[in-house]
């Protein structure tokens, strides 16, 4: 297996990723835009004045949309977007139904402290389960149902109450792989949601009624007909392309100001990003891990890397310590899905990836290759960057309810029947 010379990402990266003469991915090397090659004044007064065109005219309207959950970096996006840049945003969330207690408090005082509008959609868990169980078996995937929520229903509330921005965080194929240049400005589309976080499968590929999918269980995900979205003019921009991204720096920022928690997470040394969800860098993690050889603990010491907080051979020691773990919510999934460990294992193995995975005599698998093995790469000293500051992620202490329960205003959208 082929792998950075920088970072540690390998060349069957599934959201794919090239190789320069060096050796050094594309991922890395759009990344050095950030510091050599981009003018960010100049970005950011583009991002105030495509903000500008959109604000309304009318207090009583929304200027824009943002998706919201209680993790990664909506705290510092709603943030920039309303205190720095003044605009009203209406906030969406779609509830992913693994929510933790810290993820439920995060998003409550995140509405509560902005003052913000939120619209959620709980689908029914039920109909979630039936989903999860055939994405298992199509893409051996338990997140699909996450991420296609996430990705569309801010797209149908755009169409619905005529608000035509939606504004999103990163983009993965510009901040992780290399796909685009900041300088693209590329925008949401249809096209790489479903190629990409999608894995392939729209919610019209889903409908089964051998496997018990109906046209109606699956109708929260469809996307929107090109000409409604063309008749409102939805439009989603991604803030890396006109901010320097770098999301602890920002998750710091937003501890410091209004209170985010955060925990200590199974898979990954990161205790900012995904600690609204139970099986996110836990069961999803380790199945990304049993499909292409490496899970969440190699995507964040990449970019740590490449920010100058981590040199590469402490990222590999990382994912020595992190990525063969077993996690710790598993048989709550399985409980939850109502499907065995044996059944579990038997779906994610038909989508392993044989590059980097062999079966062996009895059944078992065995990793062909690792990062592990390249800590001493010829030409790793030839391409790596300084190390400019440590490494350190914080733990916060669990959150009183101080603004009083009344407050505490988002919970899981259901009750369970039994």
């Amino acid at each position: 297996m082929k792998y950075c010379q920088r970072c540690l990402y390998p060349v069957n990266h599934p959201l794919r990723l090239t190789f320069d003469e060096e050796g050094v991915c594309s991922g890395c090397r759009v990344h050095e835009e950030k510091d050599n090659g981009i003018f960010w004044d100049t970005q950011r007064k583009r991002l105030g004045e495509i903000l500008s065109a959109f604000k309304s005219t009318s207090q009583s309207q929304y200027d824009c949309i943002i998706p919201v959950s209680g993790s990664r970096d909506s705290y510092f996006i709603v943030h920039l977007i309303k205190k720095v840049f003044g605009m009203k945003p209406l906030l969406v969330t779609y509830n992913k139904q693994y929510n933790t207690d810290i993820g439920i408090r995060n998003l409550a005082y995140l509405r509560t402290l902005f003052d913000c509008d939120l619209l959620t959609m709980t689908v029914s868990p039920e109909t979630v389960k039936r989903i999860t169980r055939v994405t298992l078996q199509k893409m051996g995937s338990i997140y699909w149902h996450c991420l296609a929520g996430q990705t569309v229903f801010p797209v149908q509330v755009a169409v619905r109450f005529k608000i035509p921005l939606i504004i999103w965080g990163a983009h993965q194929g510009v901040d992780q792989v290399g796909m685009f240049s900041h300088l693209d400005e590329v925008e949401m589309t249809r096209k790489y949601r479903k190629e990409h976080d999608l894995m392939g499968f729209e919610a019209e590929d889903l409908i089964d009624e051998a496997m018990g999918l109906t046209a109606s269980d699956l109708s929260p995900y469809f996307y929107p007909h090109d000409k409604e979205i063309e008749m409102v003019g939805v439009r989603g921009i991604y803030l890396n392309n006109y901010i320097r991204w770098d999301s602890k720096r920002q998750h710091e920022e937003m501890i410091k100001l209004y209170g985010y928690e955060t925990t200590p997470q199974q898979r990954t040394f990161d205790t900012y990003n995904d600690v609204d969800c139970y099986t996110y860098s836990d069961v999803h993690d380790y199945i990304k891990f049993l499909k292409y050889g490496f899970g969440k603990a190699t995507d964040h010491a990449c970019r740590e890397i490449r920010l100058g907080r981590m040199s590469r051979e402490e990222g590999i020691e990382v994912v020595k310590q992190y990525e063969d773990k077993k996690p710790k919510y598993l048989p709550l999934f399985l409980e939850w899905l109502g499907i065995t460990e044996k059944g579990f294992y038997y779906f994610i193995n038909r989508h392993r990836d044989p590059t980097i995975w062999l079966k062996m005599d009895g059944g078992l698998w065995q990793l062909k290759d690792s990062i592990i093995n390249y800590k001493e790469d010829s030409n790793v000293n030839q391409v790596r960057l300084p190390v400019r500051e440590k490494c350190t992620f914080q733990c916060t202490p669990l959150r009183a309810t101080s603004l009083g329960d009344k407050y505490i205003l988002i919970g899981r959208g259901f009750v369970d029947s039994k």
